[in-house]
């Protein structure tokens, strides 16, 4: 069984500004980083786009380090302490009246 090297879309920290978004995407397609900055100054410059396409790239795209973006980590913990509530649920509840 032959291994793939597959691309992944990840902010990275070579070439961070901010958060790693636009060097990231730029790594991911092939293009130069600044290229990816500047439609993004121009997206936010006619509408202000840019701003939401970059917050929504950082909260979704994962760090390089890590193995899940931000959301979903929150989106785990919500759910591990949905769980840890529902422990409850077949006993019952202190302080109900």
């Amino acid at each position: 069984m032959s291994e793939y090297n597959v691309k992944k879309l990840r902010r990275t920290h070579k070439g961070r500004i901010i958060a790693g978004v636009c060097s990231g995407v730029g790594e991911y397609v092939g293009v130069d980083a600044n290229m990816v900055r500047i439609a993004l100054a121009i997206a936010t410059l006619f509408g202000g786009l840019g701003v939401g396409i970059y917050a929504i790239g950082w909260l979704l795209m994962p760090d390089e380090e890590h193995d899940t973006s931000i959301v979903q980590d929150l989106v785990s913990k919500q759910q591990e302490n949905k769980a840890t509530s529902s422990d409850w649920s077949s006993e019952e509840r202190p302080y109900q009246k």
